[in-house]
């Protein structure tokens, strides 16, 4: 079987895709698979980096501020259409999956058009510009969170969640001693209104006696790097998550889709800084989804120089509501995502295959 993946221009793009096919992989080990990126993103150093071969697109995202500059988008949208109809027909794939993103966008529209199954996998509690715009042509709908008829047709949406890193559940758990333990993750460019509120409540924490770990970003960390001590450990990057997410007592992230698919996985307690510099304010859809259910607490972006230290001091001490958060978040994982996504566009690409016998 052939499948084409397509998707990218963000880490929330580019991971997931990366884990349907490796899934796909595992499953079916004489799977050919080839990516569909934008040229200039992400995904075309990431992706071949996982072991994929990825073609590029000259596609870009619609200038929504100076529409006047949209005319040469235009033209590169038509040029990526007439390049992926060319791939397509080389390639010859059984299914199309799209991930989100601005080549998602051309490459799933033409392959649902020469006639190619298509299935889209969601990952936010608010959906996709481009997946929604490619709904109508979708056979399955893969999301990570409930009430997605809002944006979808129920009959093509299945609940899988989102894939999250294979390896997060092998954390070793040990500490080496009895203090609580703050990590703080936020993202690995790093988070400006998370890292100054650290920063500004750092003699703060270390005087409650409480272990910080902090991944400031590689854009933070010399402006930060001097304000570690004993009880404060900073870094730009953490490349042994696994480990650091075992041994928090409480989190405090961004609500990007794959953090928050992390947190409910780990059951970790939580406080969430939705970014504001994003799509739709999606991370706050996100983020409100645990909160909503008691499974995280939430402090606004604008509000985190205030509000940001004292609610992670408070909650860190209250082992009561750190339990209950634990309780709550885990009930809302989703287990084996990729797996299960992995099983849909096989199933899509066998009744293709019957439907042409």
């Amino acid at each position: 079987m052939r499948y084409l993946i397509s998707g990218g221009g963000t880490g929330g793009h580019i991971f997931p895709a990366v884990s349907i096919a490796n899934a796909l992989k595992e499953l079916d080990p004489e799977a050919e698979i080839l990516f569909v990126g934008a040229l200039g993103r992400m995904e075309m150093e990431r992706v071949p980096q996982a072991g994929y071969q990825i073609v590029g697109l000259p596609v870009r995202g619609f200038n929504r501020a100076k529409p006047w500059k949209n005319i040469s988008v235009l033209i590169d949208l038509l040029r990526s259409l007439h390049q992926v109809k060319k791939i397509i027909r080389d390639f010859r794939p059984d299914v199309g999956v799209g991930v989100g993103g601005y080549a998602s966008g051309a490459a799933m529209w033409q392959a649902a058009k020469m006639g190619i199954p298509i299935l889209l996998q969601e990952q936010n509690g608010f959906a996709g510009v481009t997946n929604k715009l490619l709904k109508n042509k979708a056979a399955k709908i893969c999301v990570a969170y409930d009430g997605m008829e809002r944006f979808f047709p129920a009959d093509k949406i299945i609940l899988t969640g989102n894939p999250v890193r294979q390896n997060l559940l092998d954390g070793k758990k040990t500490k080496d001693d009895k203090r609580k333990s703050l990590l703080i993750i936020g993202g690995s460019l790093g988070a400006k209104t998370i890292n100054d509120a650290i920063a500004e409540g750092a003699n703060k924490l270390s005087a409650a006696g409480i272990r910080v770990v902090w991944q400031t970003g590689k854009y933070y960390y010399d402006k930060y790097k001097n304000l570690s001590d004993d009880n404060l450990e900073i870094h730009d990057f953490l490349s042994d998550m696994p480990d650091r997410y075992a041994q928090a007592d409480l989190v405090i992230s961004r609500a990007g889709a794959s953090s928050i698919s992390e947190l409910c996985l780990l059951g970790k307690p939580a406080i969430l800084v939705p970014s504001p510099n994003v799509a739709e304010d999606h991370q706050t859809h996100n983020a409100m989804a645990l909160v909503n259910k008691e499974a995280a607490v939430l402090v606004k972006d604008a509000e985190a120089a205030d509000k940001l230290v004292n609610t992670a001091l408070e909650l860190i001490q209250d082992d009561k509501k750190l339990k209950a958060l634990h309780t709550n978040v885990l009930k809302l994982a989703q287990k084996d995502s990729a797996k299960r996504i992995a099983q849909e566009v096989m199933a899509l690409a066998e009744k293709k295959t019957i439907n042409q016998q």
